[in-house]
């Protein structure tokens, strides 16, 4: 069942955004490129392997990937042939409207950042098309960091560049691993799941 009251925490100095699944909703865009570019190599890339994986920079996937199924497929090459057919059809993406609305409401009124395990180039241009490039001060993506979600360096350095200490800022995720992360990091967060239905492979 869905819920319409998501807010701010009273005790939030700073905000903190996933992009995918979280502002943007790329992750139905994600899954069908995953299917597509793994079926070429012999891997069935099932609904819940993409939620087993979600939040997890693309080589990093691959290399994962590599591990479960026994294979020695090349991470960039892959991951190229992935984010490829993710780029053709991510103009499609529409913006999850209860988070971004949030976002809107709240910039200018403190601090806001997006901390994401996707690329930058690639994330810059998911928040355009969802109308969202000019409403945060701090992007870190995957390039920004050397340990990736469910390590909490990713939400400590949108923290740490948003001059917040990590206790005064609250999380918005939509993935297990960016949920940990953020309670690695000992910030307030909050799983935006529980406020719209998500459709993965509909």
């Amino acid at each position: 069942m869905s819920e319409t009251n998501l807010r701010i925490d009273p005790n939030a100095k700073g905000l903190i955004f996933d992009l995918d699944g979280t502002l943007a909703d790329t992750m139905p865009i994600h899954y069908i490129a995953w299917k597509n570019a793994a079926a070429k190599y012999g891997i069935d890339f099932s609904i819940e392997l993409f939620s087993q994986l979600a939040g997890i920079p693309l080589y990093p996937t691959v290399e994962k990937l590599n591990q479960i199924f026994n294979k020695s497929i090349d991470p960039k090459e892959l991951g190229d042939l992935k984010e490829a057919e993710f780029e053709r059809n991510m103009h499609l993406t529409p913006e999850i409207k209860i988070v971004t609305d949030l976002m809107r409401e709240n910039y200018g009124k403190m601090p806001i950042a997006v901390g994401t395990g996707g690329s930058r180039r690639l994330s810059i241009k998911t928040l355009g098309i969802i109308g969202l490039q000019n409403y945060f001060d701090v992007l870190v993506t995957s390039e920004e960091v050397t340990h990736y979600k469910p390590h909490p360096e990713t939400f400590l350095k949108c923290a740490e560049l948003m001059e917040v200490d990590p206790v005064d800022c609250q999380v918005f995720e939509d993935g297990i691993l960016g949920i940990q992360a953020a309670q690695s990091a000992g910030m307030m967060v909050v799983d935006v799941t529980q406020y719209y239905e998500v459709m993965i492979g509909k």
